[in-house]
């Protein structure tokens, strides 16, 4: 996305800031600034248009000057107005070239100091405009430069970048997601990203109440990611899918419908793995994309992306819920967290073939259904994961003790003291599936004497 588009409340603060007029001859007679700083301040900022600076630039003793000017004034002006003129002045002059951030580079070379320091240590500036415009530079240097930004620098820079989505009513978020766009085309910072909890931090936000420009933009972030092949894998252990699909069938904007089906495309296309790719299939045909879709082919849509992302995605899915096998739809639905009364879970069949498979790497279903029993609010996730337990500790014949070895037990006994009555009663079928060894007599009992919460809590008190 153009970070021109003029759209947000930094830009329109900057065109009315730009308009002013700095006194600097008021800072060379107080002695707050050099000569050779106010000659070189007073030169750039005199220049009507872009190409006088561009036939300054062009002497490489000018461009050393500049930058020099640039840090020294930066370093040493305290007061807001002049440091926001300053650093609109600063993005002025890289948007107009994007070469010339490399003078930062080769300046900060020769005087054996960080190029970034300046701008980082805007951030922690109170006022909102001048965090971040130095956010906006940052952005473009560490992505236009061949220079990386990396280490602690990147690390520091991608938190507060992060932490600032966070900020409640945060007035330049349009802002902060256009420089997270930016920076996550550059593959080394998409792993940074991630690595300071980036994706949830995105889905966090966009499962608020955020506008559809935020939205759009946000999403944005979630389709550069995928285009690296181990991110395009890991995605979904985040439930982007699901998110994605709920936003998807309330939009409005063809913008945000546009973005999202390019995610969904991505996450059948990048993954290198095509166990991965099925998976996120069905995870789309779970979160009822399909329907969605045969929506969309019956409206007009002028970009003709959108139009081959609908064919595409049509396809694959309407492949993948050829292929379904009942495992394969209850793993996508267990690993989504978004657990309902499926056919699946209550099909006798389903758990006499396939209750040992969730075994399967080191338990990975098993533990989600446990983590889902700690960390739920959703009186149905919680009774559909009780009752699971209790499926698989029925069928397999050493699930007690692997339930018990992954502290699932203790979670299901603390559910007997649950509010809701459906979860104390899925909780305590579970709980007699665990004590009992004899499944047969337990199915006899409880068809003939449960009919519902109370008649069970008579059988397990008879012991």
């Amino acid at each position: 996305m153009d970070m021109l588009a003029a759209t947000s409340i930094l830009q329109q603060q900057a065109a009315d800031i730009r308009a002013t007029r700095i006194n600097w001859q008021s800072y060379l007679t107080s002695g707050m600034i050099a000569q050779e700083d106010y000659n070189v301040i007073v030169q750039i900022d005199g220049y009507k248009d872009k190409d006088e600076r561009e036939r300054y630039f062009q002497s490489p003793e000018n461009r050393f000057n500049a930058i020099k000017t640039f840090i020294n004034l930066m370093g040493s002006i305290a007061k807001e107005q002049t440091l926001q003129y300053l650093l609109i002045l600063v993005d002025d002059i890289i948007q107009e070239d994007s070469g010339r951030v490399e003078y930062f580079h080769e300046y900060s070379a020769k005087a054996k100091l960080s190029c970034w320091a300046p701008f980082l240590n805007f951030l922690n500036r109170g006022d909102g405009f001048i965090p971040n415009m130095a956010s906006r530079i940052l952005a473009k240097m560490a992505c236009w430069s061949k220079v990386p930004l990396e280490r602690e620098d990147l690390h520091y820079y991608l938190t507060w970048l992060k932490n600032q989505l966070l900020v409640q009513r945060n007035e330049f978020i349009q802002s902060v997601a256009r420089c997270l766009q930016m920076m996550l085309r550059v593959d080394q910072y998409r792993f940074a990203f991630v690595s300071v909890d980036g994706i949830s931090t995105l889905l966090s936000v966009l499962t608020g109440r955020v506008n559809f420009q935020v939205q759009y933009q946000l999403i944005f972030c979630l389709w550069v990611l995928t285009f690296n092949p181990l991110l395009a894998e890991k995605m979904n252990k985040f439930n982007v899918i699901p998110l994605l699909a709920d936003i998807l069938s309330d939009s409005v904007k063809e913008k945000v419908t546009r973005i999202i089906l390019a995610v969904f495309r991505n996450l059948i296309e990048k993954p290198e793995d095509p166990q991965v790719a099925k998976e996120h299939c069905i995870a789309m045909v779970q979160s009822k994309v399909l329907k969605q879709l045969s929506i969309f082919e019956q409206r007009r849509f002028d970009d003709e992306d959108v139009i081959d992302d609908i064919d595409f995605l049509s396809q694959r899915l309407q492949l993948s819920v050829q292929d379904l096998s009942s495992f394969d739809e209850y793993s996508t639905e267990v690993k989504s967290g978004r657990l309902e009364w499926s056919p699946v879970h209550k099909s006798a069949k389903f758990w006499r073939e396939n209750a040992g498979r969730l075994n399967e790497r080191n338990y990975e279903l098993l533990r989600i259904l446990i983590h889902l029993l700690e960390g739920s609010q959703d009186p149905l996730v919680l009774s559909v994961a009780c009752f699971d337990i209790g499926e698989y500790v029925r069928h397999y014949a050493r699930g007690k003790h692997v339930i018990e070895q992954l502290g699932g037990k203790q979670l299901v006994m603390q559910l007997l003291a649950h509010e809701d009555p459906n979860v104390r009663y899925e909780a305590l079928l579970a709980v007699q599936k665990l004590m009992v060894h004899n499944w047969e007599y337990l199915g006899r009992q409880l068809e003939k004497e449960t009919g519902g919460p109370q008649s069970a809590t008579t059988l397990i008190a008879r012991g």
